[in-house]
């Protein structure tokens, strides 16, 4: 008689045998099913020249209704008394528009606060260069040619 030792070693070779002949003959059905599925579909060009087709005439139809809409009057929302007007025309408004204002700064800029400094010992005339030449810079009012590194002070420059 056998052992049963030996009958286990058979009976395990031959599960491993038995999953591997399933997994072959899974992946054959699945192809065999692939196949029918896309062998019978059509493989001709019609299809892509169908869709390029399609998408030229919604690129024509988009360009048609863009240069409507840029070309003509009309209402945008009537109940609100919102209406489009043509590009060209809202660019001759705007330009009348901004022929008529005078040049403005675009905004506010800021400057540094004055620093007190020593009055000189005797006023400069009017017209000299002195008058109008700014105060020269101290350590506490670093020059703005510096840069941003003039701008903190360091250590030796503390009061």
């Amino acid at each position: 008689m056998a052992d049963t030792g030996s009958l286990r070693q058979v009976v395990h070779s031959r599960a491993p045998l038995s999953t591997w002949f399933g997994i072959v003959l899974l992946f054959a059905l699945f192809g065999v099913i692939v196949l029918a599925v896309i062998g019978p579909a059509p493989r001709g060009s019609d299809y892509e020249e169908t869709r390029a087709k399609k998408r030229v005439d919604n690129l024509k139809t988009l360009r048609e209704e863009t240069e409507k809409a840029l070309t003509t009057y009309g209402w945008i929302d009537k109940n609100k008394g919102v209406a489009r007007i043509p590009i060209d025309r809202a660019m001759e408004l705007t330009i009348a528009k901004l022929a008529q204002q005078k040049p403005a700064p675009a905004g506010p800029i800021a400057t540094q606060e004055p620093q007190p400094s020593a009055a000189p010992a005797s006023p400069a005339p009017v017209g000299s260069p002195q008058a109008s030449a700014p105060p020269p810079p101290t350590a506490a009012q670093p020059s703005p040619k510096l840069g941003a590194s003039a701008a903190s002070p360091s250590p030796g420059n503390t009061p």
